[in-house]
């Protein structure tokens, strides 16, 4: 088992909280669930109050990363609903200039059917009269 100098260990996979380790006097066991943590305390090889002052430490730290963690999901989640909105705010302006498009698409076209309809009448118009001129 490790001694108590290499407690301060583990910094890059436990976010500078050292993994449970302990002296001889005290040794951690497997368990079913993750949240409990038993120890078999030896009385003749461990000194009880060092093994308790090393566990709150690494309770501090693990609290400390805890509270990171909690604060990033935290900036996370923030950052994710203000993109959702602005994903929302940028659908609204594209589906309002669409219809404005749609809009100007169906005046201008028919202005062109009104161009079209005028200049047939206005040559069916230069029809007649030369028809007319052509007979006299």
């Amino acid at each position: 088992m490790a001694s108590t100098s290499n407690r301060t260990g583990g910094d890059s996979f436990y976010g500078g909280a050292a993994p449970y380790r302990s002296r001889e006097g005290l040794s951690t066991r497997p368990v079913a669930s993750s949240d409990e943590i038993q120890l078999r305390i030896d009385p003749m090889h461990g000194d009880l109050d060092d093994e308790i002052s090393g566990l709150r430490s690494q309770v501090k730290q693990l609290r400390n990363v805890a509270q990171e963690i909690g604060s990033e999901a935290k900036f996370q989640k923030d950052f994710l609903d203000q993109l959702q909105m602005t994903m929302i705010k940028a659908q609204a302006g594209v589906k309002n200039n669409i219809r404005k498009l749609n809009k100007s698409i169906i005046k201008h076209g028919s202005n062109h059917i009104v161009h079209v309809v005028l200049f047939a009448l206005f040559c069916f118009f230069v029809v007649y009269m030369w028809s007319k001129l052509s007979r006299r």
